[in-house]
């Protein structure tokens, strides 16, 4: 006889309703969480080079690898992220497509490598930059949703840093200590999340459901 036990899944509580969670459910939090973690490891690893072998033409040049993979795992955080306004979400997978275009785009009509040219020609923050818009979207989500300390820092600090170094206002010394610590909080972050309980991070599904019915509703011919 069979005694495996079918286990009873566990009933939660939302503002319009019970609901339960799935396995589909967790496993798109462990995605959004990998894609975060592959995101802060490489750009970590590219701020790194930046910092500390800007004159190794190698090293640099590895910086458009680096800049690739992270903007990948950008791109799966922003498919598996929960969050309950629609149209702000569709505004961030968005804008990081627009960004990653932009990025291709340069990469192709210009001799030296991508990193070097962002220092050298700030304007083309106008179009890769909005990768990052991407970026600080989630940490702006985090910071309101989990009171991170961390993401609080990072929502002001990634703007400051970008909008600063296309303007020309921010000195080398201060634009590369605002660099360090944008690499270190992300990667304190990005390690957090692993260790965070998976149920928070899918949020409230009650209330996914009903902005799904009055979606649907306001489509519906009256």
């Amino acid at each position: 006889m069979d005694s495996a036990v079918n286990e009873t899944p566990v009933v939660y509580s939302g503002q319009f309703g019970d609901y339960t969670i799935t396995k589909g459910d967790r496993r798109g939090v462990v995605l959004y969480r990998a894609g975060l973690v592959v995101a802060a490891l490489t750009f970590g690893a590219g701020a790194a080079i930046a910092l500390f072998f800007p004159h190794n033409p190698t090293l640099v040049q590895a910086i458009s690898v680096l800049y690739t993979l992270f903007w990948l795992g950008l791109g799966l955080s922003l498919a598996t992220i929960h969050i309950y306004l629609v149209p702000l979400h569709r505004l961030l997978q968005a804008v990081w497509l627009g960004g990653g275009v932009a990025s291709l785009v340069l990469s192709h009509g210009i001799d030296g490598p991508l990193a070097q040219t962002v220092m050298q020609r700030p304007a083309v923050l106008w179009g890769v930059g909005f990768t990052f818009v991407a970026l600080t979207g989630i940490f702006f989500k985090e910071a309101f949703c989990f009171d991170r300390l961390e993401t609080k820092l990072l929502t002001p600090l990634v703007p400051l840093l970008l909008l600063g170094h296309l303007a020309g206002w921010l000195p080398l010394g201060v634009e590369q200590g605002l660099l360090a610590a944008w690499a270190v909080l992300f990667l304190v972050f990005a390690l957090r999340k692993v260790v965070q309980p998976i149920v928070p991070d899918i949020g409230d599904k009650s209330v996914f459901t009903y902005l799904k019915q009055q979606r649907s509703a306001s489509q519906s011919p009256s």
